[in-house]
This record gives C-alpha cells, sequence and structure tokens, in this order.
C-alpha cells in the first residue's frame, strides 16, 4: 500500500460513544512503546486494542506479553499505514524513532485518529508546524509526550511562578547528565529478515542497516534523532518554555562536541545551548553532560528558574523546591505526578483541546528549541532566528537545515 491512500482513508473515524472505551493502537513497541501500553490499558476508558512495529519479532513478543499479563489478545500489524486504515481504531500511541513522529502524526489525523506523540514531537522544525497545522484542520486531539505537564505539583509550581513567589522570574536552566557510554564502532550490514528496514527507515534517505542503529542508537544519529538534548531533553525544553512563559527565541548559542568518546556517535556528547529572548529580557541555558558529573541543586535532570527573589529547582518529573533570598532559605515545595494518558484520554472524551496539559503546541516548541541549539551546534555559530516565520534572518544556509529530503513515499507534505 502506498501513502496516497493512507492519506485517503476515510476521516469519520468510529466515534466512541460515552459507554463505549476509546480503541488504541500503539506504534513502535521496543522501548518507550512499553509504556504506552501499560499507560493506555490502565486507563478504565480506553483499552489497547493493536500493536504495530517494522520489527515482527518484538511486536509479536510483545503481543505475548499482553495476553499474559492481561489475558487478552491483541493485534499485531508491522506497517502502521494499516493501522491508519482500520476503522476501529480511535487513537494512536506513536513510540517509534524520532524522525517517524510527524509523518505518523499527519498521516493519523488525515485518517480522522486522535494522537498521543512521543517526544520529541517532530525530527525538525519545518515538519513541526506541518503537525500543528494537520491537528487543527482535521480537529484531531493531538498530545505531546511531555509527562511533566500533567504533575500537580509542577502545575502548582508553575502557578507560583506566574505569582512572583521568586520575584521576576528572569532565566531558566535545563540540566540533562545521563550516563551515556560508548557505543563502540560497527559495520554495516544486511537487515534481519523479519525487521522491514524500508519501512523503520521510512521518511529518512537511506542507509545501511547497523545495530549501532537498530534498535536504539538512532539516538545519536542526525539522521533519526537528535542527540540528549532532542531526547530526555525535550521535558526540560518544554518546562524551560512553560516555567518562563515564552515561545521561541531570537538568538542561539550553542557549542559542543565528543570529548571522550570515538565511537559511532554523531551528535554531541557534551553541548551547551544558549537561548536569548532579547524584548522579554529572559534567557534559556541548556547544558547536555554524558559521563562523570556533578549534580546542579540535587538534580541531574531537571530544571532551574531564577528570579529577583530567589530560585525554583524542578527535580526530575513531579517535584520542586523553592530557595529564598542571599541565605536560601527553603520556600514552598511540593512532590506530586499526574497521568499524562489519562489526560489525553480526558481530552480524547471532552473533545476539547483546552481540557489537554500537552497540546500539540508544545510538540513544535520544545522541539523546536532543540532543534535550533543543535543548528546552531552543527554550524559552530551564533544564529538569529524569527519566532513569527519560523525561519532565520538573512541566513540561507541555517533555514535549510530547518527540514530535511524525504524519501518517497515517506514525504511529509506542504499542505496536511
Amino acid at each position: 500500500m502506498g501513502a496516497g491512500s493512507a492519506l485517503a482513508v476515510n476521516l469519520t473515524a468510529r466515534k466512541a460513544s460515552a459507554n463505549d472505551k476509546i480503541r488504541v493502537a500503539v506504534l513502535g513497541v521496543n522501548g518507550r512503546g512499553k509504556d504506552h501500553i501499560k499507560g493506555f490499558q490502565s486507563q478504565p476508558d480506553a483499552e489497547v486494542v493493536m500493536l504495530c512495529d517494522p520489527d515482527r519479532n518484538v511486536a509479536d513478543e510483545r503481543a505475548l506479553q499482553f495476553f499474559d499479563k492481561y489475558g487478552k489478545t491483541v493485534k499485531v500489524e508491522q506497517d502502521l499505514r494499516r493501522v491508519f486504515d482500520n476503522k476501529d481504531i480511535d487513537a494512536v500511541s506513536i513510540a517509534t524513532p524520532n524522525h517517524w513522529h510527524a509523518l505518523a502524526t499527519i498521516w493519523a489525523c488525515q485518517a480522522g485518529k486522535d494522537v498521543y506523540v512521543e517526544k520529541p514531537g517532530a525530527h525538525n522544525i519545518w515538519e513541526g508546524r506541518r503537525m500543528v497545522e494537520a491537528a487543527h484542520k482535521y480537529n484531531r486531539i493531538v498530545q505531546h509526550g511531555v509527562q511533566l505537564r500533567s504533575s500537580e505539583a509542577l502545575q502548582e509550581g508553575v502557578d507560583l511562578l506566574r505569582k512572583g513567589v521568586i520575584g521576576r522570574v528572569y532565566m531558566a536552566r535545563g540540566v540533562v547528565f545521563r550516563w551515556r557510554p560508548s557505543i563502540g564502532k560497527k559495520p554495516g550490514e544486511a537487515p534481519p529478515s523479519y525487521l522491514d528496514y524500508n519501512l523503520w527507515q521510512g521518511p529518512a534517505q537511506e542507509r545501511p542497516f547497523s545495530k549501532n542503529v537498530v534498535p536504539y542508537n538512532w539516538h545519536w544519529h542526525w539522521d533519526y534523532g537528535n542527540g540528549d538534548v532532542g531526547n530526555q531533553g525535550i521535558h526540560e525544553t518544554d518546562m524551560c518554555m512553560w516555567g518562563l512563559g515564552v515561545g521561541l527565541p531570537e538568538k542561539i548559542t550553542s557549542m559542543g562536541g565528543k570529548f571522550l568518546f570515538d565511537d559511532d556517535k554523531e551528535t554531541p556528547e557534551v553541548q551547551t545551548s544558549l537561548y536569548h529572548y532579547p524584548a522579554q529580557k529572559k534567557m534559556i541555558q541548556f547544558e547536555v553532560r554524558h559521563w562523570c558529573t556533578n549534580e546542579e541543586d540535587g538534580a541531574t535532570v531537571g530544571n532551574i528558574f531564577y528570579g529577583s527573589e530567589g530560585y525554583m529547582v524542578v527535580k526530575g518529573y513531579d517535584r520542586f523546591e523553592i530557595f529564598l533570598g542571599p541565605r536560601r532559605e527553603k520556600g514552598p515545595e511540593r512532590k506530586k505526578g499526574g497521568d499524562h494518558f489519562a489526560n489525553f484520554i480526558k481530552a480524547v472524551r471532552s473533545r476539547k483541546t483546552s481540557d489537554q496539559n500537552g497540546p500539540v503546541e508544545t510538540a513544535h516548541l520544545a522541539s523546536s528549541l532543540a532543534h535550533l541549539g543543535n543548528i546552531s551546534h552543527r554550524l559552530e555559530r551564533q544564529l538569529v532566528f524569527d519566532p513569527e516565520t519560523d525561519r532565520f534572518v538573512g541566513d540561507e544556509q541555517a533555514n535549510a537545515m530547518l527540514s530535511r529530503k524525504y524519501r518517497a513515499p515517506f514525504v511529509v507534505p506542504e499542505k496536511v
């Protein structure tokens, strides 16, 4: 089946009544997809009815595990386009590699499905905007997997920032200090028979199969991933923007590189990015470190917000602490999580984007912040960006990196 048939699916997707469960298909079930299966199957208002993965062995294994755990059979597909063709599917949950997120979301919207999509919402800035357009055009609920926004504690923390608990908030710092060892070097080889490697590559340009790319290390290759700032870092880029109350910046500077390991990784192991908002007098600092390191106020993954009267530390997914004045006196603190999958199902039921904690706009903005830093890093210079047009100012070399060359038939359309 070609891409065209996926785009021509009848948009009158099955509507769940108040007494029916939302029928969910999970796309990509090797890694994070396992959490999606658990997250949706635990919802009283939803059920997982289909699993899809280009690796048939992985999909079959997850189906067996699903039966063992829940006592129910689940359908298996290898090609996500057949999922979109299925009128019995109400929503899809996308946990594929990054380079598939935007196109899968757009195709799902065109097929009348609601979408939960993992971070980063898009592999590049241009396709992120197409995702937003598709969600709006087809009146779909598209939830971005930035779970921090469903944390009750962090919702309270952002509200306190808005109310001036630390004075005028002028800067946010995001940190991702994850232990990322060398992946070594491995040659290209023939893909295994159980993997549809053409489908796995999808929108990316064709390159030889390597076990140093599939199934996990694609994160560190530009064709498929975005480095750690575009991996774990999306939670923190989103938190920075949410807490500061900003969109995309006007000036970007990023430096980094590989300093320890001579391996197949292409993305930087160490990276520091600065995002400047001159008119608002605000700034975001973002740092990725991959090896032996210190914590920053008790956080190795998290955020720090700086204000005129103190600062707030966000630790992990569900906790904040506030310190006030020159003596760092303890202010309010709280630890309380939330259920991002439940929030998605609520919005699917209500058809109100106002019910969403992670609307499609966060998929574009939080991802784009990471992409802007990566473009500056790769060009090795400061960039000036116009958030109104999603274009760099007078810089065609940088603008050429806003999108990518797509491989037919897996093409993100100009008009969704």
